[in-house]
């Protein structure tokens, strides 16, 4: 059986396997995940620190040609990193390609570190003062990542820490390992120094030992609400500057104007899209008015013409879900659906095979207070909610304790207009169900869909993993020698 090695100071480190890791398309173990020790927690900890007493003093341009280089081996070696995410994660080659092409951005974003970390300057701001500011990097930085996006969240961390003269420690998802190592292989490649992108496997057990290490300066999280909070609290506990992005509960709003064809077709590509396993999926449909029944019917035809299968097989429309016991609970929520709620569509047909395999799955007259709708599911369920009225909608988006992503379709430009100046949510879609910002702005959600003030990658990335040094110079003359013991001022 192979076992996934950590990766350390570019270095593969072999260790006994202990967690399976499974292909979710047969169900089969195809490899093992090793739990590291206290002692090998902290030795990597430790490599990294040595490795940023140098990292920290290289050049931008160095910098810049090593992530030029990555970026360049990322486009090279796309199809066998996406037949690593397909094999353990379960989704599409097409999913996983277009999920390395969104962390692609963002390590094209971080190759204008150069100007990111442009500082200010103003003369004169008092007689013979100068004062002016830069940017210097924090440290170590743990990256906690999650299964359901195994490269593209890793490359949202990494791109802007290693940019901004951070070394990395990545501890990903003990669900889908592979593809990180492989990262790390590719970043050594490219030129990066030993100890500054490290990979450590593991379990919840190594991530509490992360959130305390002395040793860690920052942690980046992605994953769901209740862990982040955990993740939250225990490492600013611990005095770390920590990012935590949460679950979500996303709802796309259709209107009685809007195109009914195209609100459908959003529905299924936002709803059912890598098994309904993003956090940006759309998993409640708000139907405004008297078109409920019109839209559900065009939903429903959609999803007849759904073809499940192997990530690997170029037919299937989405795979698996990561495990069996996941894909238990996602039916619990068919099998035994809520008062009230009408099974349009019930998944569960795909049970029997081989595989942890969901059939999408369509319930109509979810609402707040049933499992269906409080639940974050992370499957492919989508769930259809009614409202007499555009305020209604936005009330119902505003009551959910979740603020990720929300969706509004329409012809009516001020509608969308006062709908995105009225929602509580931090990412909203304008006729785009999944309204994922390009590299350049920042991904972060609202509520409890995010621990901590910074949101990820993009600018708020650049701030994160720096601080801020302003300089006041003056150069005096020795004729201006003096005793002054009043609070210095500038007029």
């Amino acid at each position: 059986m192979r076992t996934i090695p950590h990766y350390i100071n570019a270095e593969s480190i072999s260790a006994p396997g202990e967690l399976p890791v499974f292909n979710p398309a047969t169900g089969e173990v195809i490899a093992r995940v090793p739990l590291p020790s206290v002692h090998d927690v902290d030795d990597a900890v430790a490599k990294a620190r040595a490795a940023w007493q140098t990292w920290r003093h290289s050049s931008l341009s160095q910098r810049t040609n090593i992530l030029f280089t990555f970026r360049h081996l990322l486009v090279t070696h796309s199809e066998e990193l996406a037949a690593l995410i397909t094999a353990e994660h379960g989704k599409t080659i097409a999913d996983a390609k277009g999920e390395i092409a969104r962390g692609l951005e963002n390590v094209e974003y971080a190759c204008g570190v150069t100007e990111h970390l442009k500082g200010d300057f103003s003369s004169q701001v008092a007689d013979g003062v100068d004062v002016h500011s830069f940017r210097e990097s924090l440290g170590v930085v743990a990256a906690i990542t999650p299964f359901n996006f195994p490269i593209m969240v890793p490359l949202w961390m990494a791109a802007n820490a290693l940019a901004t003269g951070n070394v990395v420690i990545l501890k990903p998802s003990e669900r889908d390992p592979s593809v990180s190592v492989r990262l790390a292989e590719l970043l050594s490649e490219a030129g990066l120094p030993a100890g500054v992108f490290n990979v450590l496997q593991g379990n919840a057990v190594t991530v509490t030992q992360l959130l305390e290490h002395p040793g860690v300066d920052a942690v980046s999280f992605v994953g769901s609400t209740p862990v982040a909070r955990h993740v939250y609290n225990t490492a600013t506990a611990h005095g770390k500057r920590v990012q935590a992005l949460g679950g979500a509960k996303n709802h796309m709003v259709v209107l009685p104007d809007a195109d009914l064809d195209i609100a459908a077709d959003a529905a299924i590509n936002a709803g059912y899209g890598a098994a309904g396993e993003r956090c940006m999926a759309i998993s409640i449909v708000v139907a405004v008015g008297d078109i409920a029944d019109q839209l559900v019917a065009k939903i429903a035809e959609r999803v007849d013409r759904l073809s499940v299968g192997p990530g690997d097989d170029p037919t299937s429309d989405f795979g698996p879900v990561i495990t069996n016991e996941h894909r238990q609970r996602i039916l619990s929520y068919v099998s035994a659906p809520d008062p009230g709620v009408t099974v349009v569509r019930d998944g569960s047909g795909l049970a029997a095979l081989p595989g942890f395999f969901v059939g999408p799955c369509l319930l109509d007259g979810v609402a707040p207070g049933m499992r269906s709708y409080d639940d974050e599911i992370f499957g492919p369920v989508l769930g259809v909610a009614r409202v007499a009225s555009y305020a209604d909608a936005v009330a119902l988006i505003n009551a959910n304790p979740y603020g990720n992503g929300t969706a509004i379709f329409t012809r009516d430009g001020n509608a969308a207009r006062l709908f995105s100046r009225q929602v509580s949510v931090g990412m909203i879609g304008i006729n785009v169900p999944i309204p994922v910002p390009v590299s350049s702005y920042s991904f972060g959600g609202w509520k409890n869909s995010l621990f901590g003030h910074s949101h990820i990658y993009g600018p708020e990335g650049i701030a994160f993993y720096s601080r801020a040094k302003v300089v006041t110079t003056r150069w005096p003359l020795a004729s201006e020698s003096q005793i002054d013991l009043g609070f210095p001022r500038t007029r």
